[in-house]
């Protein structure tokens, strides 16, 4: 399974892109999405946004109070970058309709790193499955990337009556997302309602070999990822402090996973690959992964902000 691939990104360049999840949500979990056009609106500043920033979607959620989406950026600082952007345009909409202007503000964006083959698959998995949570079957749920994969490729006119983004004009991009943006280059397509058509939009072909090309196996997968479990890394862990004791077993257990070592015999080279990888996933300090890892400060921080 090969998660480091070559694309090419919105910008047109040629890269080689890395998966990396994005989540979103309210206030205390205030509802985001109250009627069909919030739903809307959401999906297209999760299509958008990655053409600001560059980065490619793979498949997306949203549901009433929050939203995910995993994305292939070229690296941490522009998967950063566009989750800040999606944050800053769901608040907009947000402000701009209901006057509620706080809604998401404080409210931390965190890109996590799909490092590894079992991380990347659970997360395609959990992604689809959140539709749950608004009390919908995954395979029906129309605001997810779900209905795009293993369909097929998009023949000419097809499927149904859609309509080109490219083809249309600077007011119709204006009415239908809510943008100056120029949109006469893009691949996306719309269907009768005006909503987009994921396909025109999603690299389905990632996820699609990330499970083999094998449906079966993906559907597999959704109905047994553990939730909870998926939870807690990609959404309660990154923005939750944990005690020294927490962190030291967790990089015991990573330092296992990755060198198949204890942390005590870890080299300098292996911490200062373990370390932003901690940095990334959880809520810590420079002083903490200091404690954990051995070593002083001065390196951690020369570790995290390499010159």
């Amino acid at each position: 399974m090969r998660r480091i691939v070559q694309r090419v990104l919105p910008d047109g360049t040629i890269g080689n892109v890395q998966p990396f999840h994005i989540y979103l949500e309210g206030l205390e979990k205030a509802v985001l999405c109250r009627d069909d056009k919030d739903y809307d609106a959401f999906v297209k500043i999760i299509c958008l946004a990655a053409r600001r920033k560059n980065v490619i979607v793979v498949i997306y959620v949203v549901v009433s109070n929050h939203s995910h989406a995993t994305v292939l950026a070229r690296c941490q600082d522009d998967a950063d970058s566009y989750g800040e952007e999606v944050k800053k345009m769901a608040s907009m909409w947000v402000s701009g309709r209901y006057g509620e202007r706080k809604l998401l503000r404080g409210v931390d964006m965190n890109a996590s790193c799909l490092d590894s083959d079992w991380y990347l698959r659970n997360t395609l998995a959990y992604v689809p499955r959140n539709a749950l949570d608004n009390g919908c079957n995954v395979n029906e749920y129309r605001w997810s990337g779900y209905r795009a994969m293993f369909r097929g490729r998009i023949p000419p006119g097809a499927p149904g009556p859609v309509r080109k983004v490219a083809e249309m004009t600077r007011r119709e991009h204006r009415a239908l997302f809510h943008t100056g943006d120029d949109l006469s280059g893009v691949p996306w397509l719309v269907d009768a309602d005006g909503c987009l058509v994921p396909e025109s939009f999603c690299d389905t072909d990632y996820l699609e070999q990330a499970f083999n090309h094998d449906q079966a196996y993906y559907i597999r997968t959704i109905g047994t990822v553990n939730v909870a479990e998926m939870r807690q890394r990609l959404v309660d862990g990154p923005r939750t402090m944990h005690t020294d004791g927490e962190v030291l077993k967790d990089a015991a257990a990573e330092a296992q996973r990755w060198f198949g070592t204890d942390l005590s015999a870890l080299s300098l080279l292996q911490k200062t690959r373990l370390i932003p990888y901690f940095n990334r996933t959880r809520k810590t300090t420079v002083r903490q992964l200091a404690r954990v890892f051995g070593l002083d400060r001065e390196t951690v921080q020369a570790i995290l902000h390499p010159r």
